[in-house]
């Protein structure tokens, strides 16, 4: 991706930031959502957990060391949250 700052262009990339409840944190949204799956009739419905998605706009030469920093001190929580980076 490109994009034109002026009279210069710069590469850029998009990258996704996925926050989900740690596997031993309550996730009450997650488990009203399972139980209405089973009352749409959604047979075999296990366990359901809630995150969120953010989506990012960074240049292409971002260290990956300042995108986690960002991941760990802004869009997630770390002592709830977990966090994953996909490039």
């Amino acid at each position: 991706m490109f994009e034109s700052i002026g009279n210069e262009t710069l590469r850029t990339m998009k990258i996704l930031v996925n926050v989900m409840p740690k596997p031993s944190v309550l996730d009450p949204q997650g488990a009203a959502a399972a139980e209405a799956l089973k009352h749409l009739g959604l047979a075999g419905v296990g366990r359901v957990r809630i995150g969120k998605v953010v989506e990012i706009e960074l240049p292409d030469n971002t260290e990956d060391s300042e995108i986690h920093r960002a991941a760990r001190e802004l869009l997630s929580n770390p002592v709830i949250e977990d966090y994953s980076i996909t490039k």
